[in-house]
């Protein structure tokens, strides 16, 4: 037996060194496959010319900008950076076959200007690969049929590029996607059918492009969907109900394109959903009352269609309801009373219908409304006096329709509307005096009759009953109770008395003012108008309080005078520019001085400073201001701790408070006023840090007939590049300057260093936006707060392109800012600012910022 072990043993040796040796040299050979694999792939980055700064450390190339490797030392990504690797139209000299185990691929902003076919033969062979961002690039030609050949695919993004042709057919053979983003292209022709086998789908971008046919009803079978954009195509015929499937869909938006037929009620059973955007189209029949049920909706948008019917009752399941816009339908019926329990709609257009009835009591149950519009309708009765219970309202506009009765003085004493339009109705009675204090509306002057007075008729108009006159409130109940009881003697009484205290005003002046003063006035042909919501601002009092303009009140200097504060005897604090006397000689200094009483006695908005009065005499020339505690936001950047008060939303909310400003002088102003100097100097700030343009000194009226050449105005930094050439005055120049602005509210100091970047915008690749906000707040941690940030970032460098045609108007930057913004898909820290440029650059026309 032991001989027999022995002679096993001594027979197997030779066995067990030959399996030794073999192993031995399939592992060398292993390793040397391995060693030859990670040099090709060092050589293959070195040959493409995008890493040529990094020739000599080929060993480290797991450390080079943009490439990460697995723990064996192979590329799984490569993300370049512009800042250092411009790529441009070198990508075809990358062999991407060197790269067996590539995963991650992101060339997005890098300029690259081939043909997608080229671009799509060299990588059709990565079986790996499961990212590939090629967005922001002036990519041509149609998009490649190999596409399907990367069937591990997840995230697909060949956005804003100048792609064309067919979407392909057998991009349905990327079973695996999750993200699929070609909006911003050309593509043409029909949605494929294939895309309904794409089951992990979640996002499907298709926005912007020139789509058409229509919806394929199998992306019904996309049941991962959350988000579906389609806006802004050729897309028609109906909208397939099969849409209805997905249940997981929380973004719908169907808006700019040619659909038609009714609304299939299955979109209903869509009880994920938030935001539904359905407007600018061609549907008719009545609105489903599914849709209403959608408690966890945010905005819903259906308007510019052919929609009929009456407005479902069950709207008042909408708790979530952030903005309702039905307007430009044919809606008929009443408004519902259930309209009052969205305590959260911040947005309510029902615009040109056909609504009647009486506008409902409950409206005034809306407290975070900002905007009603129920214009053009054939709505009746009394507005009712509980509108004045929606403290947050902004704009009113109950225009052309046939309300009748008093106009409720509540109306007045909502402290945040800068605008209203009655016209057009059968209002009767007179004007609640609360009106006067109702903006820059009306000023003192606005007392007596104004039957010739524009402002008048562009608020009050067509109402041929209501008597232009104002009264106060005792005297407003008193006349409601005389025109309830159809007794016409008291209102007459009323009228005397006010004429008589017009009267008494207009005497009240003859004694009180300086007599020589009056007479100086009168005789140089000087202004001198002084007043305020109970009636005027005596001269003397104005003197009394800065004991004659003493340097103890000089709160600043200006760029023509010096500020002062000044207490009235009432109580009420103003902020006084005065003129130095020296400058008031120099007739430019005069011609500034009298060109802001002339805007600010024009324009009327919240977020403009209000002038309460002036004068204008060869010994004093002085402004009265309402007076704003915080002062310039220039000064609270500048200290450390009150910019840490100014937070991130206070911040974002003195951004859009003077692109509402802005927007409003450059088209509610007839002819448009071009603010030309605007910084954040001439932002001034309320104790609740409210923001309120200011300094018209430069304004200037924008003649379409003229060439509008001008001198160089302005604050350095700030200015337009353009108007160092041209000369040229136009809106755009103040755009720019806001786009500045904005930047600065949200860096914390003038972002000089980023305006110098972008001329060379790859630069911006490696700096990301939390890089350079302001280090002295804490990074946002508010996934709504990091979204607005985003939103502002990029408006802003929207505005600060170097072609001023490119740039947007504010129209269109107010509109963005008013629009539901989208969550975001990165994280803040992972935004850089060349994709901020980026996305700035393609906003044109859209009414919501891009996605990140």
């Amino acid at each position: 037996m032991s001989l027999a072990i022995t002679t096993l043993i001594m027979v197997m040796l030779p066995t067990t060194t030959v399996l030794s040796s073999y192993v031995a040299s399939q592992v060398a050979t292993t390793t040397a496959a391995t060693t030859l694999s990670l040099e090709r792939e060092a050589k293959a980055l070195l040959e493409s010319g995008w890493w040529s700064s990094y020739s000599n450390h080929t060993l480290q190339r797991c450390n080079w900008t943009g490439i990460s490797c697995n723990d064996a030392g192979s590329v799984i990504g490569i993300l370049p950076s512009s800042h250092v690797i411009k790529v441009g139209d070198k990508f075809k000299n990358m062999d991407f076959s060197c790269f067996p185990n590539l995963v991650f691929l992101s060339l997005s902003g890098h300029e690259l200007n081939g043909a997608t076919e080229d671009f799509m033969f060299n990588i059709s062979h990565l079986s790996t690969i499961t990212h590939l961002d090629l967005s922001f690039n002036i990519l041509h030609g149609p998009l490649s049929p190999r596409i399907s050949n990367l069937t591990q695919l997840e995230f697909l993004d060949f956005s804003y590029n100048q792609i064309h042709g067919f979407i392909p057919i057998n991009i349905g053979k990327l079973k695996n996607l999750v993200t699929l983003l070609l909006c911003h292209n050309k593509l043409f022709g029909s949605i494929p059918s294939t895309l309904g086998k794409l089951i992990n789908l979640e996002t499907l971008d298709l926005s912007f492009n020139l789509l058409n046919g229509p919806i394929s009803s199998t992306l019904g079978e996309l049941i991962n969907l959350k988000t579906l954009d389609l806006f802004n195509n050729f897309l028609n015929g109906s909208i397939p109900f099969t849409l209805g499937e997905l249940t997981n869909l929380e973004t719908l938006d169907l808006s700019n394109n040619f659909l038609s037929g009714p609304i299939p009620s299955p979109l209903g059973e869509l009880t994920n959903l938030e935001i539904l955007d359905l407007s600018n189209n061609f549907l008719n029949d009545s609105i489903p009352s599914t849709l209403f049920q959608l408690s966890n909706l945010v905005s819903m948008d259906v308007s510019n269609n052919y929609l009929i019917g009456p407005i479902p009752s069950s709207l008042g399941f909408l708790h979530k309801l952030e903005k309702l816009l039905l307007g430009f339908n044919r809606i008929n019926g009443s408004i519902p009373s259930k309209i009052g329990d969205l305590k959260t709609l911040r947005v309510l257009f029902l615009q040109s219908n056909l609504l009647e009835g009486l506008v409902p009591e409950e409206i005034g149950d809306l407290e975070a409304l900002s905007l009603l519009d129920l214009s053009q309708n054939e709505l009746s009765g009394p507005i009712p006096p509980q509108i004045g219970n929606c403290f947050k309202l902004e704009e009113l506009d109950l225009s052309n329709n046939n309300l009748e009765g008093l106009i409720p003085y509540q109306i007045a004493e909502l402290q945040h509307l800068d605008r209203v339009d009655l016209r057009n109705n059968n209002f009767s009675g007179v004007i609640p005096f609360t009106f006067l204090r109702f903006g820059n509306y009306f000023h003192a002057s606005f007392t007596c009759d104004e039957t010739n007075s524009s402002v008048f008729w562009e608020v009050f108009g067509g109402n041929k009953n209501l008597t232009p006159y104002f009264c106060s409130p005792a005297t407003y109940s008193s006349v409601r109770k005389s025109y309830n009881l159809q007794i016409f003697l008291p209102v007459s009484v009323l009228v005397a008395l006010f004429l008589l205290g017009c009267l008494l005003f207009l005497w009240r002046n003859e004694v009180k003012v300086n007599p020589t003063s009056v007479l100086q006035a009168t005789t140089n042909g000087d202004l001198f108008s002084i007043w305020n919501y109970d009636g005027r601002i005596a001269y003397e009092d104005i003197i009394a309080a800065t004991n004659d303009f003493d340097i103890r009140y000089c709160i600043g200097t200006g760029g023509y005078g010096s500020v002062y504060r000044a207490q009235l005897p009432s109580g009420k604090v103003v902020a006084l520019k005065k003129l130095h006397r020296l400058e008031a000689e120099e007739p430019a200094f005069d011609r500034s001085f009298r060109n802001e009483i002339k805007f600010l006695t024009e324009v009327r908005h919240r977020n403009i400073v209000k002038l309460h009065g002036y004068c204008l005499h060869k010994r004093c020339m002085f402004l009265i201001y309402e007076y704003m505690e915080r002062g310039s936001l220039f000064f609270i950047l500048s200290d450390d701790v009150q910019a840490v008060e100014l937070d991130w939303t206070k911040r974002v909310n003195t951004i859009k408070s003077t692109a509402y400003a802005l927007s409003y002088l450059h088209f509610e102003c007839t002819p448009i006023i071009v603010h030309r100097d605007i910084s954040s100097n001439n932002i001034l700030l309320n104790s609740d840090l409210e923001a309120f343009v200011s300094d018209f000194g430069t304004a200037r009226i924008i003649d379409p007939d003229s060439s509008n050449q001008t001198r160089l105005v302005g604050t350095y930094g700030y200015v337009a590049p353009e108007l160092a050439y041209t000369m040229v005055v136009t809106e755009k120049c103040d755009v720019y300057s806001f786009g500045v602005l904005a930047l600065e509210t949200l860096v914390g100091k003038h972002p000089a260093e980023i305006l110098s970047l972008l001329s060379a915008p790859s630069s911006l690749q490696t700096i990301m936006l939390t890089d350079v906000l302001d280090p002295r707040l804490s990074p946002p941690t508010s996934q709504l707060v990091a979204q607005n940030i985003v939103h502002v970032a990029t408006i802003a460098f929207a505005c600060l392109q170097a072609d001023p045609k490119l740039r947007p108007t504010m129209k269109h930057v107010s509109q963005m800012f008013l629009s539901c913004q989208r969550s975001l898909r990165s994280p803040l820290r992972t935004i850089s600012l060349l994709q901020l440029l980026n996305c700035g650059m393609h906003m044109e026309g859209s009414s919501q910022a891009p996605q990140f």
